[in-house]
């Protein structure tokens, strides 16, 4: 079964996401358990949190099609001891929202070295503070993106993501988010029917399929290994359509939340609607 959505608005109230994808005809979506340019925020209320869970079993979803994302602020692989600290605090904080809202995926960007350490130090940094963070709050999965490899981000290629699973020796409690634009952009030809059969053969030898927890359906505006995490629309792009009915057709990305972040939001309802009719 496949399960495609859209990363939605919170405006009004967490409660409100649920509402906002199933107008969209979405079957799974993304959102923010709070104002992605804070650091913490106090728990969501009573009345938020029974409207959202309300609303979910209304629309039909679960914990496990949701993929919260946490604040673009948190830098878990941050070389300083006293702003890493309160980058994991602050980490804590959103799985505890995750865990009051009953949603068990926490996806998030592996964080950056700031060019201050090595990636082998940089990816010990983040695996221990993803430990410390899942050490402190039960049940939600920390859910690791892969990113574009621009600057110093971390988590662009499979073995670093693999190494920082491996490392937070918490497997159990971690997964991958695989972002189409992002793999595009950090080297891998998921354009082409070879790349795209490479692609998943990497991931599965190197990371494995049960870690597989969601999907980013970006197209990308620029080009393979260039290294730019720019979004396209769906077919608009250098990946093109042709990738995306692969992946809607390939088993590998049944029973997941595969969301759109492309960039032109008033079209996601057709492109949702796109989406769904590969799978048929």
């Amino acid at each position: 079964m496949k399960y495609i959505g859209a990363h939605v608005s919170i405006s009004g109230g967490v409660e409100k996401a649920p509402l906002n994808a199933a107008a969209l005809g979405a079957s799974a979506f993304a959102m923010f358990t709070k104002n992605q340019r804070q650091w913490s925020a106090p728990p969501c209320s009573e009345v938020s949190e029974k409207a959202f869970k309300e609303n979910c079993a209304a629309c039909g979803y679960s914990g496990n099609l949701i993929l919260a994302h946490d604040s673009y602020l948190i830098n878990l692989g941050q070389p300083d001891p006293e702003k890493r600290r309160k980058a994991i605090d602050s980490f804590i904080n959103e799985l505890e929202r995750c865990h009051q809202l009953g949603i068990g995926l926490l996806n998030f960007h592996p964080g950056s070295s700031l060019k201050q350490v090595s990636d082998e130090e940089d990816i010990l940094l983040i695996a221990q503070s993803v430990r410390e963070a899942l050490e402190a709050v039960p049940d939600v999965i920390a859910v690791f993106e892969n990113t574009a490899g621009q600057g110093s981000n971390m988590g662009w290629n499979f073995d670093q993501l693999a190494a920082m699973i491996e490392k937070t020796q918490m497997s159990e409690r971690c997964g991958v988010c695989l972002d189409t634009c992002h793999a595009f952009a950090a080297g891998y030809d998921i354009a082409s029917p070879e790349g795209y059969e490479k692609f998943w053969t990497e991931f599965e030898q190197k990371i494995g399929l049960k870690f597989l927890k969601g999907m980013h359906l970006n197209d990308a505006k620029g080009v393979c290994g260039g290294r730019l995490d720019r979004h396209d629309s769906i077919g608009k792009g250098n990946i093109g359509i042709d990738t995306f009915k692969r992946l809607i057709a390939d088993p590998r990305t049944d029973d997941i939340p595969l969301i759109l972040e492309t960039p032109d939001e008033s079209i996601w309802k057709e492109e949702i609607a796109l989406l769904k009719s590969f799978a048929k």
